[in-house]
């Protein structure tokens, strides 16, 4: 079984392994300690035990020394030799004596006279040497019925007994003397299983042995640790006798003369816990069966925990690249059978809205054609097996005629029904002339595509051909019959383009040559996109304008025409090309206004003239700002709230600006329009018909609208002093505006009289070449301080205004 390092299966052997192994030898430990203690404790009880028994020998030996001594000491006879005290009587006395001895495996027996001195003696030289401590027990024995001791005599150890001899005084005392040696520790070893050894030490502090189970030397390594021991241990220690090691306790059974006399028990540590080793190893080998068979359990619950989980890995990994075909086992009846349940109803899921968001991405929902990713995956292909094949494919592409009408008209859900009816028209179409490797898309709005491959440029134009004529027949939608037509364009491979996306873009191009032309179908030519490729090189230039800084504002003063106060400006926009000079603005407005750019422009215009707006108010000139907005900015829903944030910005009031719309810009989507400026106008911002009389808005709908203002065209101003019937429109446009409680605004005033004219008329403020052409925004403070109104503003009677009587 192999664990992958780092997986989950492995961590969980290895964390139970290490635990259970923690366990086991924790407990081993413990146990191993135990069996120390109690292998300890059962040896010093043995060793307690030892002592006692040690001194219950030595007190049966003197007893049976004194037993012996008391029968000899009440012989009749041996009593009788001592009273006569003769020559012969002494042999019979050491020859009691001896015979006494025998019997109880005495050393020496000895007769003390009644003048304490020695008078018989088995052994004269220990008689000597005993002298001195037998004297000292005399009197004790007299007066106890005997005496028992420890002597030392050359340095071996031996038990004294000393019996008085009454008659009825006394008249002496037998003395008997026992080694404490070898045999005595041979019988200690015998009844305890103690190493007994018998030992003396000097008054220099030197140990002899005396007699001792250990043998040889052993016997001789006892003495030695004893003797490099800096002071008689009084407790138990442990010794080292050869490899064995022993725990021994050191008993004093006498003291003679400064010299001590010792015996030494000792136990064996490995004899004493052998039982408990042997219990050891089972424990050991208990121990490591339970680690084994425990290892192989875990393995094994690893197993059966991790590999369904990493089944469930393996099958997460098949997801992520799109397989969703694989199965996954839900048998098990456990936590990880639920997880897998769920895993797998998640597999479906998945799999459900990745074919949904498939649909979604690659098919058009309304119609149920493919979108534009589609098409063009479709495309490639086609192409991919058209240069295998040298064959040629097509692509037309339409666009509906009057589109954006029928949604304006008839409303969004009407259009949509108009869209799945020529979707089925055109699928209904490639059906009939059973073009079975023919496709048709919808790439969006109300454009349209068909994929022809293996064809030619006759086989597409006959096609066109034919879904024009399909869209000639009038479509019946809620009882309302609708004609509609459409531009469609035409681009090939080889002979336009090798790409898909190129021939898309070709055959747009032609498309809206087609619709400009009114032309129905049209084949694309690369001189069509000169005009395509001028629009994008400004379309760049434009946007590196802004980048770049090479806009600048301009304004144009805008003055009362009745006290020639200045009251307004205009803003305007001037574009300083590094290689063309300055652009106006009717060379680029109009392409802005087309591509969308104009937003961007007209968020520009707002910002440098709120800057400027702030600047002048700061050195104490209060003017309205005018500025224009396109058709675009109209149907921007946003532009109340990005107005209201540059207001804030630069701390001006509503009443600040004045915005100018076109007539052409309010009628494109009225509602829209109405909507955008009515919020503009909560704000309280000024609002003004800019070009007022050049467009073919409806003054009942233009009274709905809350404007302030009315700007009449300078091409009714520019001329009016000589021309009727400008001079009629502007005398009506005042009136009008007037009669709306909105204020006039004339632009294009190129002279006095004109200003004269207007001012007779009542037109309220104007602006023109007269008072000032556009300047820089940065000269208008130089150019306020300079201004002056003409002398007399009111018109002369002698003026004569052209009217048609």
């Amino acid at each position: 079984m192999r664990l992958r390092f780092r997986s989950l299966e492995s961590r969980i052997v290895t964390l139970f392994l290490v635990l259970i192994v923690a366990v086991q030898v924790i407990g081993l430990l413990v146990i191993q300690r135990g069996i120390e203690n109690n292998a300890r404790l059962s040896i010093s009880a043995e060793l307690n035990n030892g002592g006692k028994i040690f001194r219950r020998l030595l007190d049966q030996n003197a007893q049976s020394l004194r037993f012996g001594a008391r029968l000899l000491a009440r012989d009749t006879a041996f009593l009788a030799a001592i009273g006569n005290n003769e020559e012969g009587d002494r042999a019979t006395i050491e020859s009691a004596l001896v015979n006494s001895g025998r019997r109880i495996k005495a050393s020496l027996t000895m007769l003390i006279n009644s003048e304490r001195k020695i008078s018989v003696s088995t052994n004269n030289a220990q008689s000597a040497g005993l002298e001195k401590l037998v004297s000292s027990m005399l009197d004790a024995a007299e007066a106890g019925d005997g005496a028992n001791g420890v002597a030392i005599v050359d340095h071996r150890p031996y038990q004294i007994v000393v019996m008085p001899i009454k008659a009825p005084i006394t008249i002496g005392w037998i003395v008997m003397a026992f080694p404490i040696d070898r045999q005595l520790a041979t019988d200690m070893r015998e009844i305890s299983a103690l190493h007994t050894t018998v030992l003396t030490r000097d008054q220099q502090g030197k140990w002899l042995s005396a007699g001792s189970t250990f043998i040889g030397p052993s016997a001789q390594a006892v003495v030695d640790q004893l003797q490099a021991l800096s002071a008689a241990p009084t407790g138990p220690f442990d010794m080292t006798v050869e490899t064995s090691q022993y725990s021994t306790r050191l008993l004093s059974i006498g003291e003679d003369n400064g010299q001590t006399a010792s015996v030494l028990l000792s136990r064996s540590i490995d004899e004493a816990t052998a039982e408990y080793r042997r219990l050891e190893r089972w424990l050991i080998g208990l121990t490591l069966a339970g680690i084994v068979i425990s290892a192989l359990a875990i393995v094994l619950t690893a197993k059966r925990i991790a590999q369904p989980i990493s089944q469930l890995a393996d099958t997460a990994k098949r997801l992520e690249q799109g397989d969703y075909k694989g199965q996954i086992d839900t048998s098990r009846e456990d936590e990880i059978g639920a997880l897998a349940q769920a895993f797998d109803a998640m597999r479906e899921g998945i799999a459900k809205r990745e074919q949904e968001i498939r649909r979604l991405a690659y098919w058009d929902t309304l119609t149920n054609l493919p979108n534009r990713a589609q098409f063009v995956l479709l495309l490639n292909d086609a192409l991919l097996d058209a240069r295998k094949r040298e064959e040629a494919v097509f692509v037309l592409m339409m666009d509906l005629d009057r589109f954006k009408h029928v949604n304006d008209v008839m409303g969004l859900s009407f259009g949509d029904a108009l869209l799945r009816q020529v979707a089925g028209r055109l699928q209904l179409l490639l059906a009939n002339r059973r073009q079975s490797s023919a496709q048709v898309a919808r790439l969006g709005g109300d454009e349209f595509a068909v994929l022809l491959p293996a064809s030619d440029v006759e086989a597409a134009q006959r096609m066109a051909a034919e879904i024009l004529q399909a869209l000639e027949t009038p479509l019946s939608l809620e009882d309302q019959m609708v004609d509609i037509g459409a531009g469609l364009g035409i681009a090939g491979y080889p002979e336009h383009g090798s790409d898909g996306e190129a021939l898309l873009s070709m055959a747009e191009v032609a498309m809206y040559a087609a619709k400009q032309r009114n032309d129905g179908a049209v084949v694309y030519d690369p001189a069509m996109d000169k005009s395509s490729e001028k629009s994008l090189s400004l379309l760049t230039e434009l946007r590196n304008a802004i980048e770049r800084n090479e806009f600048r504002l301009h304004v144009q003063p805008k003055i009362m025409l009745d006290t020639g106060k200045v009251v307004g400006m205009e803003s305007l926009v001037r574009w300083v090309h590094p290689e063309r000079g300055n652009v106006f603005p009717d060379e680029f407005i109009p392409f802005a206004e087309q591509t969308g750019f104009i937003r961007v422009l007209t968020r520009w215009v707002m910002e440098r003239s709120a800057e400027l707006c702030h600047e002048l108010a700061s050195k104490g000139h209060h003017l309205k700002v005018s500025v224009n907005l396109s058709t675009r900015d109209l149907l921007d829903q946003d532009l109340p709230a990005k107005f209201a944030d540059l207001l804030a910005r630069h701390k001006l009031s509503p009443g600040s600006f004045c915005l100018e719309i076109t007539e052409s810009a309010i009628m494109d989507d009225p509602v829209r329009a109405q909507t955008t400026l009515e919020r503009l106008s909560a704000m309280g911002v000024d609002l003004s018909i800019d070009d007022f009389g050049t467009g073919y808005s409806s003054l009942a709908y233009l009274k709905r609208l809350p404007v302030n203002e009315l700007k009449i065209d300078k091409s009714f101003v520019l001329n009016m002093e000589n021309d009727v019937g400008d001079s009629k429109i502007v005398r009506s446009t005042i009136d009008l505006g007037h009669n709306m409680g909105l204020r006039v605004v004339a632009e294009g005033i190129e002279s006095e009289a004109v200003w004269r004219l207007l001012a007779k008329m009542g037109c309220d403020q104007g602006q023109g070449y007269f008072m000032s052409r556009p300047i820089p925004g940065d000269q208008l403070i130089g150019w306020l301080e300079k201004w002056q109104a003409p002398i007399a503003i009111a018109a002369p009677d002698d003026i004569e205004i052209a009217v048609d009587s």
